[in-house]
């Protein structure tokens, strides 16, 4: 094949990814920061690396171990293999986190693209699965009882809790079955799920004649190939070569062998559950696991169906208005969580040393009361003061909720040390 035809063979192939011309906007790099082709880039690599560590992984609970040490020690560049299939799992998290929060602070979510934002939701439920699930596959400590404590909280969801925990167990406690189930989501289902929504979301944006921009009249418009083809390329080039440097500089963590019988202290969740283990600590499981984060999936399902609103698509945080409005609520929700989090930890205690007080104030509907109440004189404050509409106001509530869930994670991850608690 001559090098003309080569080339118009990879145009076409282009095209089916992106339009022959784009937008000179929606091409800058901090547009949307290379955010969304990151995460598939990512989900390539996970694909590959995660097919070869097939060869070698044995998914039951007396090898799945061993298999892993053989790989790391055994396999020529085994542990970089494992590493690299590792931290694009970690990456990956966050960047879809990231590309989340990109299209809805950038008012991306409205009109056409409505659809697509429910989709990006699934696909992010889908990686924390994804990632979930593989959590548990190298079976070692850290593994077994994060895993352990996930399945827990399942119970304290009401009616329909303990027995959601035994079918995701495969029974009252982890074991080889839980390690099957988690092996055949992780390496199959998941995946095809994941394939099928990104497929329909890459679909979308292109209906929706890509990204979104904030100026609609500029209509300058350049080639796709190469203008954007060539900085895809030297993103995903450049985002290969850290990943490798990173992946031998810093291993992939593998504690002793799971014990059913020893636990360590503390037991901690995956970092991206951590908060809501922290959220455990100072309200009701009910509350925790199951009230607050129907009630916020609900939320972040309503916003872009929310009627009587003056969007500008494309720009960021909606206005100049929503701008500052975002910097306050998030000064607002780091001080004021942090506050709750000290002030139930006190409240602890002085439970223990107060037994009659009741047990509603540091882990029943007081907790949630307490901050939600200033939450909504904070809000109404803001649409007074700042004059802020509809679309900004919601942006104050998601800036809210995401910096609080930001400050439990940090707390619970970084801040609780073995053996101690944070402010004993």
């Amino acid at each position: 094949m001559s090098d003309e035809n080569t080339n118009k063979a990879i145009s076409r192939f282009l095209l089916h990814l992106h339009p022959p011309r784009v937008n000179a906007q929606a091409i800058k790099y901090t547009r949307t920061f290379g955010l969304g082709g990151i995460a598939a880039l990512l989900f390539v690599l996970l694909f590959i690396t995660g097919m070869l560590l097939r060869f070698v992984y044995v998914p039951s609970e007396k090898d799945a171990y061993d298999s892993i040490v053989y790989l790391q020690q055994e396999v020529l560049f085994g542990q970089l293999l494992r590493n690299m299939h590792y931290w694009c799992g970690m990456l990956l998290v966050i960047v879809s986190f990231l590309h989340v929060i990109r299209v809805f602070y950038s008012q991306s979510i409205y009109n056409e693209r409505r659809k697509n934002w429910l989709y990006g939701l699934l696909l992010m439920f889908l990686v924390i699965m994804s990632n979930f699930t593989g959590y548990l596959l190298p079976w070692d400590q850290l593994a077994y009882w994060a895993v352990t404590i996930m399945t827990n909280m399942l119970s304290y969801i009401p009616v329909i809790g303990d027995s959601l925990a035994s079918l995701v167990r495969g029974g009252s406690e982890v074991n080889e079955g839980t390690l099957l189930r988690f092996y055949h989501f992780h390496t199959g289902l998941l995946p095809l799920l994941m394939v099928f929504v990104m497929s329909i979301h890459f679909w979308l944006v292109r209906k929706a004649k890509g990204v979104s921009v904030a100026d609609s009249s500029n209509k300058e418009m350049v080639k796709t190939n190469p203008e954007l083809v060539f900085k895809e390329i030297v993103v995903a080039l450049s985002l290969i070569l850290l990943l490798i440097l990173f992946s031998m500089i810093i291993d992939a963590p593998l504690l002793d062998k799971a014990n059913p019988l020893e636990s360590p202290n503390p037991s901690k969740a995956p970092w991206y559950f951590m908060g809501f283990q922290e959220l455990l600590l100072h309200m009701h499981p009910g509350f925790g696991i199951f009230i607050v984060p129907v009630l916020v999936t609900a939320f972040l399902i309503y916003i872009p169906y929310t009627k009587g609103t003056e969007v500008n698509v494309g720009v960021w945080f909606n206005s100049q208005t929503g701008k500052t409005i975002t910097i306050w609520s998030a000064v607002y929700a780091i001080v004021f969580t942090m506050l709750i989090i000290v002030g139930t930890e006190y409240l602890l205690k002085f439970q223990n040393w107060m037994p009659d007080v009741p047990v509603l104030i540091t882990t029943g509907l007081f907790p949630l009361l307490i901050y939600i109440l200033p939450t909504y004189g904070f809000i109404y404050f803001l649409q007074n003061k700042l004059k802020a509409g509809k679309i900004e106001l919601i942006v104050s509530l998601v800036t809210i909720l995401l910096c609080a869930y930001l400050v439990m994670t940090f707390v619970g991850s970084l801040l609780r040390g073995e053996g101690m608690h944070l402010f004993a």
